[in-house]
């Protein structure tokens, strides 16, 4: 598909979309089908957090490749500025906290008397990696280690069946790579998150 450098605002993002974005392939969402008593503690999890409702229900050629290429060309801040927001064929689409929690339908509740949330909380901890390891992994398994013998990543092969499962979908549709050989501890913080049921209900 060819479009004219109008799409883009400014210009300078038009050269980047034709060589940086164009180029990379786009890893699309997965749509997640799970019958009755498959993974049913996952299955109920996702409906738990309404994930199933916009998070893993696709219409099959729902997803417009081109334009979220477009979308990512005209995004690119390197300094991270706020506020979260990219203009997209003359329309502004916003992507902070808020606007993607009322668009997966999981507002953000905060407890009486406090400023964050459960899972906010939770994200500035230092979890203790062998407690993550004892409930994502299979007996015997845990965290990788670096050269300072710093946990490093864990092994997809290490991971209990309903860790690899929500690795998958975390892998998809909650914070997409094609890398998918191992977790980090960023994302086992995540995966622990989601089985642990930590966040909104």
């Amino acid at each position: 598909m060819n479009f004219a450098t109008s799409d883009f605002v400014p210009l300078k993002d038009w050269a980047k979309y034709l060589q940086i974005v164009v180029p990379r392939k786009i890893p699309t969402e997965r749509n997640v089908v799970i019958y009755h008593t498959e993974f049913d503690d996952f299955k109920e999890e996702l409906e738990r957090r309404n994930w199933h409702e916009e998070l893993t229900s696709f219409v099959e050629g729902s997803i417009d490749v081109a334009i979220v290429k477009e979308f990512y060309a005209n995004l690119y801040d390197p300094e991270d500025k706020l506020p979260k927001q990219v203009r997209v064929r003359g329309h502004l689409v916003k992507f902070d906290e808020d606007a993607l929690n009322t668009f997966l339908k999981t507002p953000v509740i905060i407890e009486e008397g406090g400023t964050l949330s459960t899972y906010s909380m939770f994200a500035l901890l230092m979890p203790d990696p062998q407690e993550l390891a004892a409930k994502l992994c299979i007996p015997g398994r845990g965290f990788e280690l670096n050269a300072d013998g710093l946990s490093l990543k864990i092994l997809r092969k290490s991971l209990t069946t309903i860790a690899q499962t929500c690795s998958v979908l975390s892998f998809s549709n909650l914070v997409p790579t094609s890398h998918t050989s191992n977790i980090t501890l960023d994302r086992a913080k995540l995966i622990y998150r989601i089985i642990q049921r930590i966040g909104p209900s």
